[in-house]
């Protein structure tokens, strides 16, 4: 079958597809009756477990107590009888190895009773550890291969869940993963060290301010979900897609976003039909997605939760990118969660809003309607300025990817320069304590749209900035680098670190001038802040970050630009990032120079599989495309001449030339590719970055010149427009 065919088929077929899935009847069953049905909820463990389990689990969940292991056995019994209800015959500790993906080994409940049957079996000792073979996750050096031993241990603050599969159910419990010496070999042990001393420094910070009433400081998170979509039949003919998640070929189609109509257009029906199905499964294991809309780019669109507790959001995450192929696949198609899949056009995010609160207070980030007398907001803030200039290379650095680099500093998403945006009315405040009094602060106000039937409406005291990699909106900051496909662990392990030395250290300096009086605290804070205003005011920046002017800008303010993960990684190990992640526990040192190996590993496996798919598919796909109308053209050429008219031969020399290109591309791209002797992971990133990257475009541009001349009955591989465009 020609390429054309192929093409033609895979559009027939999606012109013809019907949903598989039958539809939801919510008239019968309500939204909220299925919301969380199939989590081992507090509700459920009220309802199921003694009152003194329920108690002391609650004391560990709610307030940060040490788990009583006397309280496993009874819990156990009871998930135990819930799960067999739920159908469930197996269980598994789900874990978040640093892959990136989801790990699990599944076990079964039943065991043979000796008389001929079986009876279910799970005790407080299977629940609390589990041994899975951690010979082939990565380790960074921290244990040799042949060391196969690694625990999983029960988080006992995420709830267990089921998963439905149509031939049954099985039941998750959350857990960490470490290594027989307990190293951190996850993404979620570091992140419940990082939340242990954010709840530590906060508390210490709140009872300066007379807060200290035992409530425990979380860090939320509200991670927004970018993603495309593109029908399987496209995407399994695009061995590109398939296998690296991003077109390494295409030429620019006619129309992309230019129009902008794309963005919160109306959701096409098929897509709508594959959106509900998502929310409904997410709906069962209690995950909180609130919006869902299209997004800027053809093909790209959002799901959105509410702010949950930093731990429990990056689970629900997970379970959202899990959820988003699953379901993709029973609609007829594949979600790419690849940070850049398509040139040319927006790539996809995933903007991790972040908050510190506390059950009474709420978000610490909350201003008030009087944002300049509320000390306590300026302090956390004046801390998030503190430590996002401090270790504003770490942020970049927890971000960087093969895939992320494609996105960050294109204008589509925040610069790799990393600064922050307060808005007009935080940005006055900063300023005016910097230079020693203040005042007042810009007031809100009411826009008048100049419509009488439509109500005045209450404007914010300064507008978004979306072009800020870190940015103030209302209650609580944005971090807007995060990679679509990127756990959100990193960067909040990152964030509650950084925070955490920031508040002690602006402690320390408070309790230096208070001495114990508390009504000097109002004017300790004051000179706390201007003094970091004046060492590390130069991050807050409310312009326009895709600019030119800013790049020279930022150059002046002496803030780092690091354009790739290569220049990213090695922060990873700079002494001042171990000295802050050793001090507060969260990281070893040994725990960090492994994961900059990992992610260099990663990163150069990355680029190594794209090159030689680059090579591969130009050789076998493209150039015999090519190839056959050259000889198409080169036979008409012939014939004109047989008949005695001029040969039309410009487009013949047109393609030969481009087609000669093409090979001498590939041919040098897969000589760079076999010259090795990198002495280190670091020196054959460096090698990729500036060498292979390179040399893989050079062959993409002849390629995709060729796709711009070549019969497209010829043309193998589906275009951009036809990917991006039919749904």
């Amino acid at each position: 079958m020609s390429g054309y065919q192929v093409r033609r088929s895979a559009i027939k077929a999606i012109t013809g597809y019907t949903p598989q899935a039958k539809a939801f009847d919510f008239t019968s069953t309500s939204p909220t009756d299925i919301y969380g049905s199939n989590v081992f909820s507090d509700k459920v463990m009220k309802k199921m477990l003694p009152k003194d389990v329920y108690k002391s689990l609650m004391k560990t969940k709610k307030a940060g107590e040490k788990l009583d292991p006397a309280i496993a056995e009874p819990v156990a019994a009871a998930m135990k009888e819930w799960a067999l209800s739920k159908g469930a015959t197996h269980y598994t500790h789900v874990f978040y190895p640093l892959t990136g993906l989801t790990a699990e080994k599944h076990d079964g409940f039943l065991t043979p009773d000796g008389k001929g049957g079986a009876m279910a079996e799970f005790d407080g000792k299977l629940l609390i550890q589990g041994e899975p073979d951690a010979s082939s996750f990565p380790s960074g050096g921290l244990r040799a291969t042949f060391e196969a031993r690694g625990y999983t241990a029960w988080d006992v603050t995420n709830p267990a869940y089921i998963l439905e599969n149509p031939n049954g159910t099985f039941l998750c419990i959350p857990t960490a993963f470490v290594s027989w010496k307990g190293h951190a070999l996850d993404k979620k042990t570091p992140l419940l060290r990082a939340n242990q001393a954010i709840n530590k420094s906060a508390r210490r910070m709140l009872a300066l301010f007379g807060h200290d009433n035992g409530e425990m400081v979380v860090s939320n998170a509200g991670p927004e979900q970018e993603y495309f979509l593109v029908d399987r039949n496209f995407y399994f003919a695009r061995p590109d897609l398939m296998v690296c998640g991003r077109t390494l070929f295409g030429a620019k189609p006619a129309k992309g976003q230019e129009l902008d109509d794309h963005y919160f257009g109306a959701i096409p029906r098929r897509v709508l039909s594959f959106m509900l199905e998502v929310e409904h499964e997410l709906y069962k294991l209690g995950v909180p997605v609130k919006t869902r809309h299209n997004e800027v780019a053809p093909g790209q669109f959002e799901i959105a939760p509410i702010f949950e507790q930093s731990n429990l959001a990056t689970d629900h995450n997970q379970m959202v990118m899990t959820t988003l192929k699953s379901v993709a696949k029973r609609n007829g198609m594949a979600c790419i969660l690849h940070e850049k899949p398509f040139a040319g056009i927006n790539g996809s995010g995933k903007h991790l809003n972040y908050s510190l609160s506390t059950p009474s207070q709420g978000s610490l980030y909350n201003p008030g309607e009087t944002p300049h007398e509320n000390m306590q907001f300026l302090v956390f803030t004046a801390a998030t300025i503190r430590a996002v200039e401090k270790y504003g290379k770490l942020l970049r650095a927890v971000v960087a990817s093969a895939g992320n680099d494609h996105r960050l500093g294109a204008n589509e998403a925040p610069p790799a320069i990393i600064s922050i945006y307060l808005g007009e009315q935080l940005a006055d405040i900063f300023d005016q304590i910097k230079k020693g009094g203040l005042k007042s602060c810009k007031q809100k106000g009411c826009l008048e749209v100049g419509v009488d039937t439509l109500p005045p409406l209450p404007m914010d005291a300064g507008d978004r900035n979306r072009t800020s990699p870190f940015a103030f909106t209302g209650n609580r900051f944005e971090f807007r680098a995060v990679g679509s496909n990127q756990s959100i662990a990193g960067a909040q392990v990152s964030l509650n670190t950084m925070m955490a030395e920031s508040l002690d250290y602006m402690a320390d300096e408070i309790e230096k001038i208070t001495k114990g009086d508390a009504s000097k605290l109002n004017e300790a804070c004051q000179k706390v802040i201007q003094d970091i205003m004046k060492k590390h005011g130069q991050i807050v920046f409310n312009g326009d970050g895709y600019s030119d002017e800013w790049q020279k800008e930022a150059a002046k303010r002496g803030l780092p630009n690091l354009k790739t993960a290569a220049d990213a990684l090695p922060v990873l190990t700079d002494s001042d990032v171990v000295e802050m992640f050793t001090k507060y526990s969260v990281f070893t040192k040994e725990e960090l120079e492994s994961r900059c190996e990992i992610y260099h590993e990663q990163y150069n496996q990355h680029i190594q599989t794209e090159s030689e798919l680059v090579v591969k598919i130009a050789k076998t796909t493209i150039l015999p495309a090519a190839i056959r109308y050259q000889g198409e053209l080169a036979k008409v050429c012939a014939n004109m001449k047989t008949a005695g008219l001029e040969p039309t031969t410009g487009i013949l020399e047109d393609v030969t030339a481009k087609l000669r290109s093409l090979q001498q591309a590939a041919n040098e791209l897969e000589k760079l590719m076999a010259q090795n002797g990198h002495d280190t992971v670091e020196e054959e990133a460096r090698y990729r970055t500036d060498v292979i990257l390179p040399a893989m475009l050079e062959v993409r541009k002849y390629a995709d010149e060729l796709e711009m001349v070549v019969a497209d009955d010829l043309w193998a591989l589906p275009s951009y427009q036809e990917m991006l465009f039919i749904k």
